[in-house]
């Protein structure tokens, strides 16, 4: 496998993962490393580049910051960021295969798709978590730290792909085993939301 094919399965790959974290985070970082000629995106995402582009997702990004910091809010808009994240994640993967071949490019967005639905549900159950300490704090760093780890694990995607595909797998392994655990953690905030309905 040459090089370059190495180098787009990483970012199709690492888009994906990024998108379930953040997917405005994930095209603001793409778009800002093909516009700064860091890396040279297949001619379907080089659109990312564009200013109209860079800045819709520039304020979506800001909105998503700011809701994403706020106890129990962040659970709300976790669960609105559903129907964004899974399909940006498979879109954005699709998109940076596509220089390779039509089948990598679908592998690719199933693939892309798949791995937005796992970090999604792991920074759903973990902020269901969270958010049962009383304190705002730990959401403010949490948020954090998932918009530090999007920006870096994408650079590492295009810097450094095959040690991104090597720490990428270990998290595959993880969210395997954690999965069951963080599905039922995410449930959390809506039980006791219909609970205190019900009691009401």
């Amino acid at each position: 496998m040459s090089t370059e094919t190495i180098a787009a399965i990483a970012v199709a790959l690492g888009a994906g993962w990024a998108s379930g974290l953040n997917a405005y985070a994930a095209v603001l970082v793409l778009g800002a490393a093909q516009r700064f000629g860091l890396v040279v995106l297949p001619h379907d995402l080089q659109v990312l580049a564009s200013p109209w582009v860079m800045g819709t997702a520039g304020i979506l990004f800001a909105l998503n910051f700011f809701a994403d910091k706020i106890p129990y809010i962040d659970s709300i808009n976790d669960a609105l960021q559903t129907f964004v994240r899974i399909p940006a994640g498979a879109l954005l993967a699709y998109g940076a295969a596509t220089g390779l071949s039509s089948e990598i490019a679908v592998i690719a967005g199933l693939l892309g798709g798949t791995l937005a639905a796992g970090t999604h549900v792991a920074k759903t159950g973990s902020r269901a978590l969270i958010n049962t300490s009383p304190e705002p704090f730990t959401n403010i760093l949490a948020s954090f730290g998932e918009d530090i780890t999007v920006i870096g694990g994408l650079a590492l995607a295009i810097a450094h792909p095959i040690t991104f595909l090597c720490l990428l797998a270990l998290f595959v392994v993880l969210l395997i085993w954690l999965l069951p655990k963080l599905v039922r953690l995410a449930l959390v905030p809506f039980r006791r939301l219909a609970r205190r309905r019900q009691s009401s």
